[in-house]
């Protein structure tokens, strides 16, 4: 069973290191190949290249990855064709159902004169 908490904190922790590594991209190609216009129209209020813009950005990716986790739990969670299976099978038997299925007698035809 997924955590609400523990998924909502990773996606946050994910968006905001992604919302870094997009500025760190910025800073290190040409104007042309800048994600500023992305970030500037993603992120409401943010402006490239300034400190408050930066925390801000920091701020809201964060809050974007923790908002897309307190939405996808639940979700999952409740539709159980989603959800995550609560059969669990060992490798022994998932390898022998495997095997099983493969030396079912379908495909011998080949091999008959």
């Amino acid at each position: 069973m997924l955590n609400i908490k523990i998924v909502s904190w990773s996606l946050g922790i994910f968006t905001a290191i992604s919302f870094v590594l997009c500025v760190i991209y910025g800073l290190i190609v040409p104007p042309s190949l800048h994600m500023a216009p992305f970030l500037e129209m993603v992120l409401p209020a943010f402006k490239w290249l300034t400190f408050g813009g930066f925390c801000l950005g920091l701020i809201e990716s964060f809050l974007y990855g923790a908002y897309a986790g307190l939405v996808f739990v639940p979700i999952t969670i409740s539709s159980p064709a989603v959800g995550v299976s609560h059969h669990r099978v060992n490798s022994d038997e998932a390898r022998s159902n495997h095997w099983r299925a493969a030396g079912d007698g379908k495909g011998d035809e080949m091999n008959k004169d």
